[in-house]
This record gives C-alpha cells, structure tokens and sequence, in this order.
C-alpha cells in the first residue's frame, strides 16, 4: 500500500473563495450561483429539533449497577476500548438528580424494585431507561418467584438491550438507538426493515369444536 501526503485545501482553493467574496460584495454574482452559495451554508431547522440534538448528545448515565451486567457497563464508561466519550454519555453522575438515563443492569428482585423507582422519580426530566441484559428484561435464567419478569412492570423502558450479559459493544449500539430515539428519528424495527409482518407468534387458545388431545 502507498501512502501519499498532500495538503488539503490549497492556496487557489483559497484564492477562489477571497474573488467569489469579492464578486458577493460587489453584487456581480449570478443569482443561480449566489442561491447555490446559500444553500451550501445556511442550515434550516427547528427549536425542538436542535433541543433534542443537544439531549441525544449530551445524555448522563446514573452510576447504578445491580448484577453482573453492571461489570459490561462499568467497561463501556470507563475502559480506552468503549469509550462512551465519543457519543456524548460519558458524564456519569452518582445522584440521581444530576442524571437523565437509567440502565438497569442486572436482575431485578421484588424489594429492589420500590427502590429502583423511587430513584427513577428522583431523576431529571426529560428521562430514559434502557433495560440491559435478560434478566432486567424477562427475569432471565433466574426466572423465580423472588424476581420481577421485566423492568417494564414498573418503568417505562425505552430501549431493551438482549443477552446473558451483553457486550459492551451491544449497550454502546443501545445507547445509540436511545440516541437516534431522543433525536425524533427512530430506527425502523427488524419487522419493519425486513418487511416481516405476519410472523409473530400470538398464543390460539382451544375453541368450542376443536379436538382435544
């Protein structure tokens, strides 16, 4: 492979845009190409929109952990490999008054649950939760009476990352699907990507008339 050096943006790059300048304030540009200049330039949006850029790129985790997949979180905001840093969540904050997102990372017992929403109401508005890992989400292999079978129960969860424990590269795409969610633009489910209606299962119940084994 061959590696070539060059600078970018040379000098007549440089002395196109100082006559172009010229030609803007003298009025001698053509309309088509001072309406081209503009739209290169001028950038159109809306307040809720730059409001919601600011929120997706600028979400505090709370430094909550509840079982192992506390240890794949702990590796996301901390270790130089997963660096949350280069996405905007890095800012983890102890008190639930100065955090905006919620991951729930581990199993969810019946007692831990009062204690998980009552620092959920503690939090700042606008609000998130992403339930890490299958036990936070279906009560996982621990699936007993002393477990809540979902976080969902008992907040309202915005993304659901899968896995026994998930990688830290699976909170890192959670976190940014949270993102893409925060900024009014949703990713499409696998359903709707793939174009898979009609393959969920729902649970038939017998009816009068069916053949009972």
């Amino acid at each position: 492979m061959e590696v070539i050096r060059q600078k970018l943006g040379g000098a007549d790059d440089l002395r196109i845009r100082q006559l172009k300048a010229q030609q803007m304030l003298r009025g001698d540009i053509p309309d088509e190409e001072l309406e081209e200049y503009v739209k290169e330039r001028v950038l159109f949006t809306t307040l809720e929109k730059a409001q919601n850029w600011a929120r997706a790129n600028a979400v505090w985790p709370a430094t909550f952990g509840l079982a192992c997949c506390a240890i794949e979180m702990i590796s996301v905001i901390g270790s130089p490999r997963n660096d949350l840093a280069r996405f905007g969540a890095e800012v983890s904050r102890a008190s639930p008054r100065q955090a905006d997102m919620l991951i729930l990372s581990g199993r969810v017992s019946i007692k831990m649950a009062p204690i998980i929403r009552r620092l959920y109401d503690q939090m700042l508005e606008p609000k998130w939760v992403i339930s890490m890992g299958a036990c936070a989400s279906s009560a996982g292999m621990f699936n007993n009476y002393a477990l809540v079978a979902g976080a969902d129960r008992f907040l309202p969860v915005d993304v659901y990352v899968p896995g026994c424990p998930p990688r830290p590269e699976a909170l890192m795409y959670g976190i940014i699907k949270l993102q893409n969610k925060i900024k009014g633009d949703p990713d499409l489910g696998w359903r709707e990507r793939y174009r898979a209606r009609g393959t969920e299962e729902r649970a038939r119940f017998p009816r009068e008339g069916d053949a009972v084994a």
